[in-house]
């Protein structure tokens, strides 16, 4: 059993639950989770945990993959991720899309342990210890890694959107409650259409939100 993030740490022992998991898309075409971990394939490869200091987790990866080119540590010391996810939040009526960290403080690092490749890691500046029992660094179960690359958004689909240009929809709520119209526009980003409407005997285009419509 390796070492899971429960309730703000990480502890050995423990797996990432699915309550834990949220569904936000990190990238346009997210990667396969299987792909991604299979990538390299040798035995002693696993991904291991380290603390780092608040804040400092952007500067960890970089001062590490600089020490890792630097010291031809490229065998044993392959990739190393800032779990982050999207936060989406609505401004003066704007969404605003903003990368999260899922647990500041940690590092992931997938690696070959070694005397050296431990060395490397562990004098890196901004790193104060790999996650382990005492003082054993213990890797992560690949269940757990599943865990936390879904929390990221690898290997989620988007919702499709079930309106199209052109569809003949009613409006169920708002001001221009059940007035049908044709959908001129949709904007997935936004989760909005532009609905054509007729009105005092002249074509009028309206904004709604998605759940302000129904197919008629």
């Amino acid at each position: 059993m390796g070492a899971a993030f429960v309730s703000g740490s990480f502890r050995p022992g423990i797996m990432l639950k699915d309550k834990d998991l949220d569904k936000n898309i990190t990238e346009e075409n997210p990667m396969d989770i299987d792909e991604f971990l299979s990538v390299g394939g040798e035995q002693d490869r696993h991904w291991y945990v380290i603390h780092t200091y608040s804040g400092y987790e952007n500067k960890v990866k970089a001062n590490l993959e600089k020490r890792v080119a630097s010291m031809e540590m490229e065998d044993k010391i392959f990739r190393i991720l800032v779990p982050t996810e999207e936060e989406i939040d609505f401004k003066d009526g704007k969404k605003k899309i903003t990368k999260k960290k899922v647990f500041p403080g940690y590092v992931l690092v997938e690696m070959i342990m070694s005397d050296d490749s431990w060395y490397v890691v562990r004098n890196t500046t901004g790193v104060t210890g790999f996650v382990g029992s005492g003082s054993k660094p213990l890797p992560l179960d690949r269940e757990e890694v599943r865990a936390i690359l879904k929390q990221m958004g690898f290997d989620e689909v988007k919702p499709r959107v079930a309106f199209s240009e052109g569809d003949i929809v009613r409006v169920i709520s708002g001001p221009f409650q059940n007035f049908d119209g044709r959908i001129e526009e949709v904007n997935v980003e936004r989760g909005k259409v532009r609905v054509v409407i007729s009105m005092f005997g002249r074509e009028t285009p309206i904004e709604l939100d998605f759940e302000q419509i129904e197919k008629v």
